[in-house]
């Protein structure tokens, strides 16, 4: 009896019986509540910044996404008016007005000012399109929203437990790749790019005569990795889940006040949230304590059979293409921190530190050479971001031959001459001088990038 209950079948059985229990929807609907108020003030500090020109305005040519490369930006007043829409959606979103097609819309209008331009990829940003997704699906409008006071009907005070649990498995996910991603030599072998960027901040008061040593990178790196392998482990559990959320603020306070890396502490810390048992929010607006225990309060409404096989469907693709995607480097060769192959959408959070130089060269078949800076079609930023990631590179090599076409340049190959350093490492070329780029598809294993240096990164002693 006792191994029958261990079989597969019989565990789904059960994980999708407790999946239809019905919750409390408090925890779902404070979750909309505070993703609402987060994108609303996170979009107005966006436009108070001047990053709206800098993003949209300066460049005259944008890397795009395979598939994409029809979507443009408006011009930088349009950029503005779009971003205040955002923000309005934002708020009803938060307010509970035309919840899902609020959510949709901003999701939609969010993602676009993300596939303008491959240069603002950002992995908080990716999160948000992704919970803004899920929001737009799930039921968080029925409780403690304008539609719902409107709409009597509507009003709901539970929900299935299976909704809650995708926001938390959205949510871990994160946590748990991010980990994982940082299981790497570099990373906790040599404390990099930890170190580079902490002896880079000896100058913040009270802890910055500490920060470059290299102890200290060490013991910040291990506590990362096992940071965010665990930290979902001890918020599912009733016990741990206070103090682990104390660390949790502590440590997102920590890496926001350290690290310029915009609203990704205030996002993960708020979703965090989603953690605590089903009805935390009511605790101060009832007079008994903070609950303590996520059980399911009573049995879901029978559904059909065709309904809940076609919704476990969908549900299954979502998770098994959330889990692919940051596992898909692992069929390439080589270091991901190095061709980026797979990077993306992978949260490979805070990984590497790469700085590059590249020139393009058309050789002709005469044997003259032009030489061709990237400066010449991008902005200082752009060039950057690009000079360190192949398939950025590749994108420019092909528009920079186009662009010499068209001006009646005929009969050459593309070159791109490169040296990157990363986490500190002496430069070396990173793209075969040899190949010519514009005979290259950027599909498959990026045969064509050099494999990544074998030497270790410096260590960064104080001195």
């Amino acid at each position: 009896m006792a191994f029958h209950a261990l079989q597969p079948t019989s565990v789904v059985k059960r994980l999708t019986a407790a999946g239809q229990q019905q919750v409390d929807i408090a925890s779902l609907a404070a979750f909309r509540i505070i993703f609402g108020l987060v994108m609303f003030g996170g979009t107005l500090r966006f436009m108070s910044t001047g990053w709206i020109a800098t993003m949209y305005g300066e460049p005259t040519w944008f890397f795009t996404y395979p598939g994409f490369g029809w979507v443009h930006p408006w011009s930088v007043t349009g950029m503005y008016v779009h971003y205040s829409i955002l923000a309005l959606l934002a708020l009803c979103i938060a307010l509970g007005v035309y919840t899902r097609l609020a959510c949709a819309l901003f999701t939609i209008g969010f993602a676009y000012t993300q596939l303008i331009d491959v240069t603002n990829y950002l992995n908080h940003h990716y999160l948000v399109v992704l919970l803004g997704g899920l929001l737009t699906c799930l039921p968080s409008h029925h409780y403690w929203s304008v539609d719902a006071w409107r709409r009597p009907a509507l009003r709901r005070t539970t929900v299935a437990a299976w909704v809650v649990w995708l926001v938390r498995f959205q949510v871990g996910l994160v946590y748990v790749f991010a980990g994982l991603a940082k299981a790497k030599v570099d990373w906790l072998g040599h404390a990099q790019p930890l170190n580079i960027w902490l002896s880079a901040r000896t100058h913040i008061p009270v802890v910055g005569g500490f920060l470059d040593e290299p102890v200290v990178a060490r013991l910040m790196s291990w506590a990362g990795f096992m940071f965010d392998t665990t930290i979902v482990i001890w918020l599912s559990w009733r016990r741990t889940r206070l103090p682990a959320y104390v660390v949790l603020l502590l440590f997102h306070g920590a890496t926001g006040y350290l690290f310029n890396i915009g609203m990704f502490p205030i996002i993960m810390s708020s979703a965090a949230l989603i953690f605590f048992p089903y009805a935390w929010p009511r605790w101060r607006a009832s007079s008994g304590p903070l609950p303590t225990s996520d059980a399911p309060s009573r049995p879901a409404p029978n559904r059909s059979r065709r309904r809940a096989i076609a919704l476990g469907s969908v549900i299954g693709f979502y998770m098994f293409c959330q889990i692919a995607l940051p596992l898909r480097h692992l069929v390439y060769p080589g270091n991901v921190l190095w061709n980026e192959d797979g990077m993306r959408f992978a949260w490979h959070v805070m990984l590497r530190e790469k700085h590059g130089e590249v020139m393009f060269v058309a050789k002709f078949a005469d044997g003259k050479q032009l030489r061709v800076p990237p400066g010449r079609y991008l902005t200082s930023r752009q060039e950057r971001e690009m000079a360190s990631q192949p398939d950025m590179i590749l994108q420019l090599a092909r528009h920079i031959g186009a662009d010499l076409t068209a001006r009646g340049y005929q009969g050459f190959s593309l070159h791109a001459e490169t040296m990157v350093s990363l986490n500190g490492r002496t430069p070396s070329a990173m793209i075969d001088p040899e190949v010519d780029l514009l005979k290259i598809h950027d599909v498959g294993p990026r045969w064509w990038v050099l494999p990544e240096p074998s030497n270790a990164p410096p260590m960064l002693r104080p001195l």
